[in-house]
């Protein structure tokens, strides 16, 4: 199988070295010539752009776009679909929303040019450990594809499935995505309680390492906070900055929108907001309003 791969990202990139390694010819283009090169020398095709890409696969042609998600993966599937032919096949593996995947299939489904979205899962270690994928899309290319699934996959029937028709892969990752924020929040506040105990003066590390084995909190996660803690145990070269990239607030929006409560996953969106606050109007605000009906006392301002 031949695939042509847009987006040298991290997890762009090492998506490339998985197909490599498992015996598949990927031609590979990107803004970063460097990476570009450096795919080339681990045996990659390298393409100078998207043209050259197309003209360097065989039909039908199968390329995989995995750009940040709006204007960037917006404009090249518009480029691909004036470049590509009838039965060629369009693969979003960025983190799109679906919505957005159901218009461009509609736009391409004229030129007979197959659109399949594919949420993907794994980051930086998934060249290692595999990627998880929720592929939505139509049978045919997606049964084509079926070999590079299962070579990014953690194992060829583990970790990937065709999850029903387009747009259903990202909005499944979407829920994936929204169910992550609840759950590193939870694990978040949970540490940050054992850090305030002061008096028991507990290593956060050991009792990561405790979880890991018979808990029933135990997950990646978990594994990765005990990895993390062991790096840097007080967190002292992290800046409490906490970063959404859509999917949480998509999923909250589509909560709204079914009448489905959602409580934990809309908290743990607005507590990255709160990261993000060098100082809060609210609190500010709710410290005056104790101060003039209690009398209670307020810190000054530092200047």
């Amino acid at each position: 199988m031949e695939l042509g791969l847009i987006g040298l990202g991290k997890m762009g990139g090492n998506m490339a070295r998985r197909l490599l390694e498992g015996g598949h010819r990927v031609v590979v283009t990107d803004r970063n010539e460097q990476a570009v090169k450096e795919l080339a020398a681990c045996g990659a095709t390298a393409a100078s752009d998207p043209k050259d890409m197309i003209a360097k696969l065989a039909s039908p042609r199968s390329v995989w776009l995995m750009l940040p998600s709006g204007d960037i993966t917006e404009s090249m599937v518009t480029e691909m679909g004036s470049l590509l032919s009838s039965g060629d096949c369009i693969i979003d593996g960025g983190n799109t929303l679906y919505k957005d995947d159901m218009r461009r299939a509609d736009a391409l489904k004229s030129k007979g040019i197959y659109y399949v979205d594919c949420g993907t899962s794994g980051g930086v270690w998934g060249l290692k450990e595999g990627y998880s994928m929720m592929i939505g899309g139509d049978k045919e290319p997606v049964e084509r594809l079926k070999s590079v699934f299962e070579t990014l996959a953690p194992a060829a029937d583990k970790g990937w499935g065709h999850v029903g028709p387009v747009g259903s892969g990202h909005f499944v990752k979407m829920i994936h995505n929204g169910i992550e924020y609840g759950m590193m929040q939870a694990y978040a506040e949970g540490y940050e309680i054992m850090k305030a105990k002061e008096v028991f003066n507990l290593d956060l590390e050991q009792i990561s390492c405790i979880w890991q084995h018979g808990s029933v909190v135990r997950s990646w996660l978990l594994d990765l906070i005990a990895l993390a803690l062991k790096e840097d145990p007080d967190l002292s070269r992290i800046a409490g900055f906490v970063s959404d990239s859509g999917e949480g607030r998509w999923t909250i929006a589509e909560a709204i929108d079914l009448d489905v409560p959602a409580p934990v996953i809309t908290q743990s969106l607005f507590a990255r907001f709160v990261s993000r606050q060098d100082e809060s109007f609210s609190a500010k605000l709710l410290a005056a309003m104790r101060n003039q009906f209690g009398g209670h006392a307020v810190k000054s301002a530092k200047k």
